[in-house]
């Protein structure tokens, strides 16, 4: 009987900011990389979505959802990722160097994928190893796995 190896995934907070608000793909993509992959984050991350979603007026002004919804899906993410703490402090993506976090956290958990809509990361293809791609590519890639 042959086994794949479920690889290891990092989603970036723009992924994840998505998840929330439109619960469309970005959405179906985490359900999918809860069933066929390892999923690693940070607080760093996990941090940024809390802010973007409970702090940016303009979005809440669009998009309709409690600041209760905004904690209970990062709760539940965390728990369905590993949430890595030791980060190493890299400095890689220069025209934005919040960007960083991303790396440092698909570097700590040794991460096959990094799914980014970010075109700063998406940009760089590739960081020691680790293949950024969009969700698109990606969602497509676990429908066949």
């Amino acid at each position: 009987m042959h086994y794949k190896i479920k690889p290891k995934v990092v989603l970036d907070s723009v992924v994840l900011v998505s998840a929330v608000l439109t619960k469309g793909l970005a959405a179906e993509l985490i359900d999918l990389c809860r069933e066929r992959t390892h999923l690693y984050t940070s607080e760093d991350i996990l941090e940024e979505v809390r802010r973007v979603l409970l702090e940016k007026g303009r979005i809440r002004s669009f998009y309709k959802y409690s600041d209760e919804e905004v904690e209970i899906f990062i709760d539940r993410f965390r728990r369905r990722s590993v949430t890595l703490e030791a980060l190493p402090d890299l400095r890689v993506i220069e025209r934005d160097p919040k960007d960083d976090k991303i790396i440092a956290c698909a570097v700590a958990a040794q991460a096959d994928y990094i799914v980014s809509r970010d075109l700063d990361l998406l940009d760089l293809r590739e960081y020691e190893g680790i293949q950024i791609i969009s969700p698109e590519d990606f969602i497509h890639y676990l429908r066949g796995v």
